[in-house]
């Protein structure tokens, strides 16, 4: 294994962290190139969940698949849409470095939970906005990632907001200003890429509506995704493991059913 620490924004902290497999022609056959996840820990934009970043990303690796962890700008440096931009570029650099790295570049998928997952699909719907093309010099379609992993993702800034993470992004606008821009289900396209959703319908920090609306979004948009929902479960299962202090195996079929999900999307066995 090898690791890879990125600065993907060096004005505001943001850290990528890659585990990578290494590469041996002699013994990896058909894997000299990997599909890679990159991981988005959730925390409201307050801070970042230790729970949703290295079990997540160790058990994809576990899985075959190269993994970065993007911690990406919190707190005052949030401010400004600095998230998005943070993971815009962050995998503008996995594929500019992915022949190196044995990446397969057009299989790069994002992994987001809570308010990760809002940076997570803010990367498959704002790839073109104004302000990721002038923070990237016009190259903004090098962050958009290929795949969408979603768990109990932050969507909207309407109704249903998580209301303080919402706010982390845009200080000092008015609520109709957040709903406008925030509400990412209004930014789905048929360009969005295929997204995979899990929630519990008893969350009650982030609403279970988040997910529905995306998926909503990209039904009428005819992008392919798969939304789970489960009766049970707080905000924040992350593997639902006993790593995480969370052990609930019937939430953690989560897990295995985006491995296929994912699986069919890169054409890749596990």
């Amino acid at each position: 294994m090898r690791i890879v620490n990125l600065n993907p924004n060096s004005s505001s902290g943001a850290r990528l962290v890659g585990y990578l497999h290494d590469i041996e022609k002699e013994s990896m056959g058909n894997r000299l190139e990997r599909p890679c996840v990159v991981i988005c820990p959730g925390g409201g934009f307050e801070m970042l969940s230790p729970r949703e970043a290295d079990p997540p990303a160790t058990a994809f690796f576990a899985k075959g698949y190269h993994v970065f962890t993007l911690y990406y700008s919190i707190r005052e440096n949030a401010s400004e849409l600095r998230p998005v931009i943070d993971i815009s570029r962050a995998i503008g650099k996995i594929r500019e470095n992915a022949a190196e790295w044995g990446i397969i570049p057009n299989k790069i998928a994002v992994c987001g939970f809570s308010a990760g997952g809002y940076v997570a699909a803010s990367s498959g719907t704002l790839w073109d906005h104004a302000k990721l093309q002038e923070a990237t010099g016009g190259k903004g379609e090098q962050g958009r990632p290929d795949a969408m992993v979603l768990c109990y993702p932050v969507i909207t800034a309407g109704e249903f907001a998580h209301r303080g993470s919402i706010e982390r992004l845009g200080p000092g606008w008015s609520d109709a200003e957040r709903e406008a821009s925030f509400s990412l289900e209004k930014y789905v396209t048929a360009s969005t890429p295929p997204a995979f959703l899990w929630h519990t319908v008893e969350d009650a920090a982030v609403p279970v509506e988040n997910s529905m609306l995306f998926a909503s979004a990209l039904r009428r948009a005819g992008v392919p995704f798969e939304c789970h929902l489960y009766q049970n479960g707080r905000h924040g299962m992350s593997m639902c493991s006993t790593e995480v202090g969370d052990p609930d195996d019937h939430l953690a079929t989560w897990f295995p059913l985006c491995l296929e999900w994912l699986g069919r999307q890169f054409a890749f066995e596990y």
